[in-house]
């Protein structure tokens, strides 16, 4: 069995200004960088195998700030592409087309120019299906809400419109099987954070 250990990366300059970011590469806000070094001595207790982190700017300085300057970056690994929804801001979102953002939160709406939810799912669990066929027994991934809300899905039939966003620098846990194996995945922890829980996180 293998646990996967999966860290969003801090809160970024855009999530402080709650605007959608998709792929664009932008770098964490001081409050980010804080929270990451507080997520840091729980993760470094596990002792990872591995260290994948999506190969955009934010999971790469929250991998850092977590005590992992040595990782390896997988682009598969990167948030779902939101299209011309890029950089706009979530509220005036919800203003527009309050049922549109809704179907793109569960899995069910792809935005003008955006990545399909069913081709985001495909890409990273493609990543987990690779680690599943080796011996590893713990894997820290840092990546993005998406990426873990995918995850859920794939290996708990979790949809996404039933999960809560996942907070920055938070840490969800999962145990699973080998590919081939009878033993279906387990969900050990999700949204941990050591200072509070966080109900309101961005997307």
């Amino acid at each position: 069995m293998m646990r996967l250990f999966l860290v969003r990366h801090g809160e970024s300059e855009w999530n402080a200004q709650r605007l959608l970011q998709g792929q664009a590469d932008v770098g964490l806000s001081s409050r980010g960088r804080d929270q990451a070094l507080a997520l840091s001595a729980t993760v470094q207790r596990f002792q990872p195998e591995r260290v994948l982190v999506s190969d955009l700017a934010r999971t790469r300085e929250t991998a850092e700030l977590l005590g992992y300057a040595e990782h390896e970056p997988v682009s598969a690994l990167r948030e779902i592409n939101v299209g011309r929804w890029t950089g706009q801001n979530i509220d005036d979102l919800m203003a527009e087309d309050a049922q549109a953002f809704q179907g793109w939160r569960s899995g069910i709406y792809t935005p003008p120019g955006g990545e399909s939810w069913q081709s985001f799912k495909q890409r990273t669990n493609g990543v987990v299906a690779e680690l599943r066929s080796g011996a590893l027994e713990r894997v820290l991934m840092v990546a993005h809400g998406g990426v873990i809300r995918a995850l859920l899905e794939s290996l708990l039939g979790l949809s996404p419109g039933r999960v809560v966003p996942v907070s920055p620098a938070s840490l969800t846990v999962l145990r699973v099987g080998p590919l081939n194996g009878s033993a279906e995945a387990r969900l050990e922890a999700f949204n941990y954070r050591p200072d509070a829980l966080a109900f309101d996180a961005p997307d």
